[in-house]
C-alpha cells in the first residue's frame, strides 16, 4: 500500500488566514516500526516538509522508536541531553521529568502517575510537568478548578550545551487518560483581557518556526536573519532558580539565574552558540528556533553592504550581554507567533505516534493532571551528528 498524506485535524482555533497551511499530516498506509528505505525517504521528505507527522493506532517497541529516530540521523547515538544525564544532573530543572528505559537508554518514559512493570522498570513515579513550579505567578485554586491552565515552557528538545540540537524527537503515547478540555490562559488571573486557547487535557501545542519568521516586520526580519544566540553553560541548571512568564515563552528578568561559578563544571568550548534562525534541509526555508529560556546573549552581524540602514536594529552589528535586553528582543519576535490562532494542539489518542521536526517547530507541555490520572508516553530525541545549518550570505543579503 502507498503511503498517504492526509491534513491533521485542526482545532476551531486555528487561524482561516494565517495557520501554517504545511504544518502537519496524517500518515496512513505505512508501519512506521518496520518501513522500507524506499518509505522512510518519503517520510523523511514528508516529515521536514510539514513538521510534524501522526501515526494512529501504532505498537511500536522501545527499539523500534529509536531506530526509527536514528534513521533521520545514522551517525547519532546518545539521548538528545546525554544517556541518564538528566537524572545524574539533579539541580537540572529536566530532573523530575524523564525515566530512562534501561535496555534503551535513548527512550525516555514521561507522564503522569504511578507506572508498574513497564519496560524493565519495577515501578516510575511520573510527574507531569507543570507551571505551579516554573512560572512567576500560577493560576488560583479556584481557576484551575474551572480548567484554567497554561503553557508549560515553549522549547527546542536541546540540551544547548556540549551536545547538538536533534533533528527529530517521537512520542508515542502509550496510556492517555480522557478528561475535560481545559483552557489556557496567556497572561495572569488578574488580568482578564489575555489571550485564551481552548486545549485538550494534556496536550502537545505546537508551533512552526517557519511561520514565527514569516510573519516578523521587516527590521525584525533583518535583525534575527544577522543574529545568533549564545546560551548558558549547562542552561537547565543555570535557569533552575528563576521563573518563567505567565504565557511560558522565557524567563522573567529578575536576576535569580544561578551564578556561572555555581554551575557543574564547564567549558567554554561546549557552549552553544547557533543562529536564530535554522535552515530547512528540504525546503531551504528559515526557521525561528530559539530556546528562550536559555539564552544568554545575542551576536548581531552587521548589515551586508548596500542594504538600507533605514529602521534597522544594530546596522553595525552588536554583541548584546544585557540579559534583560537580550530576553526583551527575543520576546518581540516570538511572542506573535504563539498567537492562539497558529498553536496545534494536538489531541492524543492511546497508541499515537507523533514525529516532529525539532528544528523546525518550538512545541510545549501544557495543562494539568491529577495525580490518579495516569499517562505514560515513550520520547526518543538523539544529539545530533551536526549543528543546524543558517542564514546564508544571499539569505542575508535578501533579509537584511
Amino acid at each position: 500500500m502507498a503511503i498517504e498524506l492526509a491534513p491533521i485535524t485542526l482545532p476551531a482555533s486555528a487561524s482561516k488566514t494565517d495557520f501554517d497551511p504545511d504544518l502537519g499530516r496524517e500518515v496512513k498506509g505505512v508501519n512506521p516500526g518496520e518501513l522500507t528505505l524506499e518509505q522512510f525517504k518519503e517520510i523523511e521528505t514528508a516529515l521536514y516538509t510539514h513538521g510534524i507527522l501522526l501515526f494512529r493506532d501504532v505498537t511500536l517497541t522501545p527499539e523500534q522508536q529509536y531506530a526509527l529516530t536514528k534513521a533521520f540521523d545514522p551517525e547519532s547515538e546518545s539521548y538528545g541531553h546525554g544517556n541518564n544525564k538528566t537524572q545524574s544532573t539533579k539541580k537540572s530543572i529536566l530532573h523530575p521529568d524523564l525515566k530512562t528505559i534501561p535496555r534503551v537508554p535513548q527512550v525516555q518514559l514521561i507522564g503522569n502517575g504511578m507506572v508498574y512493570n513497564h519496560e524493565g522498570l519495577e515501578s516510575a513515579a511520573l510527574k507531569h510537568p507543570s507551571h505551579t513550579t516554573f512560572h512567576k505567578t500560577r493560576v488560583s485554586a479556584e481557576n484551575e478548578a474551572l480548567g484554567i491552565t497554561r503553557f508549560y515552557r515553549w522549547h527546542i528538545d536541546a540540551a544547548l550545551y556540549n551536545y547538538n540540537p536533534p533533528r527529530v524527537t517521537t512520542l508515542y503515547g502509550i496510556t492517555v487518560p480522557e478528561g475535560d478540555k481545559q483552557t489556557v490562559r496567556y497572561s495572569d488571573d488578574d488580568d482578564p483581557s489575555g489571550e485564551t486557547l481552548s486545549v485538550p487535557l494534556g496536550t502537545t501545542a505546537f508551533v512552526s518556526g517557519r511561520k514565527m519568521f514569516q510573519i516578523l516586520p521587516p527590521e525584525l526580519k533583518s535583525f534575527a536573519v544577522r543574529t545568533s544566540v549564545r546560551y548558558a553553560p549547562h542552561p537547565y541548571v543555570w535557569m533552575a532558580p528563576a521563573r518563567a512568564k505567565s504565557d511560558g515563552l522565557g524567563i522573567v528578568n529578575e536576576g535569580l539565574e544561578l551564578p556561572l561559578s555555581e554551575l557543574p563544571e564547564w567549558e567554554e568550548s561546549k557552549i552553544k552558540t547557533l543562529p536564530i534562525l535554522w535552515k530547512n534541509p528540504v525546503t531551504g526555508e528559515l526557521h525561528f528556533q530559539v530556546h528562550p529560556c536559555g539564552a544568554q546573549e545575542l551576536i548581531v552581524k552587521p548589515l551586508p553592504s548596500g542594504a538600507s540602514r533605514e529602521g534597522a536594529l544594530y546596522p553595525d552589528g552588536e554583541h548584546i550581554k544585557d540579559l534583560g535586553k537580550v530576553r526583551e528582543l527575543l520576546y518581540l519576535m516570538q511572542r506573535p507567533g504563539i498567537a492562539p490562532g497558529l498553536v496545534y494542539p494536538h489531541d492524543w489518542k492511546e497508541r499515537d505516534l507523533v514525529l516532529f521536526h525539532n528544528r523546525g517547530l518550538l512545541h510545549s507541555v501544557v495543562g494539568a493532571f491529577k495525580p490518579d490520572q495516569v499517562r505514560a508516553f515513550h520520547q526518543c530525541n538523539l544529539a545530533a551528528s551536526d549543528v543546524p545549518t543558517g542564514p546564508t550570505e544571499q539569505d542575508i543579503i535578501t533579509w537584511a
